[in-house]
């Protein structure tokens, strides 16, 4: 889908910009005219989307603005923002942020450093254990890991703060919010927590991530990753109080693939 809002963190306008123009609407309308949307899905209304947006002004009625751009002249192509990527690494599904904006040049390679855990890997950076041409992996922070899929942005200040940037990828089967920048592969499925392949990383192992392809590749052979497999046993997950709210929820929930639903 194309990038059509010119808001934060990649354009100058924040929500309240949007919500004086028309609102998240302006925006489905736009979206809906041009083959995005299913305009005859029912909501909570009791019509269809299309019903709902009928008497929404579109681009054209609203004159000249530059905060919703038209879909046949957007901010940014398909592709360019957010690009799902499987392969050795997800395969099931994992989510690349910006991939037009920080992988201009095509794939990213690099060395694994691992962390557990989101604190580890913070201490790491200041640290400066953390230098170009790293993959960080932080896993054990998702649906079931976690449990609940924090977002990792404080990491990616950090690394952007250090002028890493461009130089290092953090790869997570965590989370990211909208204002992380850099080469960032989140939702990995599946996650550690649930044996996924993100769980037998090693230090140093090789892993490429191509925008173009969609594909994240972790570069080891099928013996040493059966090794290590055998080798893991059950997954490593949080002791949880039996009965609790998030006991029941680290249980009962599915895979980031399949939108972390109970």
């Amino acid at each position: 889908m194309p990038l059509i809002t010119n808001l934060q963190p990649h354009g100058p306008y924040a929500m309240v910009s949007l919500h004086q123009l028309g609102g998240v609407p302006v925006v489905m309308k736009e979206l809906l005219g041009h083959g995005f949307l299913h305009g005859d899905a029912l909501t909570v209304t009791g019509r269809t989307l299309a019903e709902n947006l009928r008497y929404v002004p579109s681009l054209d009625a609203l004159g000249p603005q530059d905060i919703v751009w038209p879909v046949e002249r957007p901010i940014a192509p398909p592709n360019h923002h957010i690009s799902v990527l499987k392969g050795s690494l997800a395969p099931e599904s994992a989510v690349l942020k910006l991939s037009g904006k920080t992988l201009k040049g095509g794939a990213f390679q690099g060395y694994a450093k691992v962390f557990e855990s989101e604190a580890d890997t913070l201490q790491a950076i200041r640290a400066d254990r953390i230098v170009p041409g790293d993959v960080v992996v932080v896993r054990n922070v998702g649906p079931v890991g976690a449990p609940g899929m924090p977002e990792m942005v404080h990491l990616t200040i950090q690394l952007q703060g250090r002028g890493l940037g461009k130089d290092v990828a953090l790869i997570t089967d965590g989370r990211f919010s909208g204002v992380s920048h850099g080469i960032l592969v989140g939702h990995v499925s599946p996650e550690a927590a649930r044996g996924g392949p993100i769980g037998l990383v090693c230090d140093g192992d090789t892993i490429v991530i191509d925008p173009r392809a969609r594909t994240i590749e972790l570069a080891v052979d099928g013996i040493e990753l059966a090794r290590r497999e055998a080798a893991r046993g059950t997954p490593r997950r949080l002791a949880l109080r039996p009965g609790s709210a998030l006991d029941k929820y680290a249980r009962l929930v599915s895979s980031a693939h399949y939108g972390c639903v109970l």
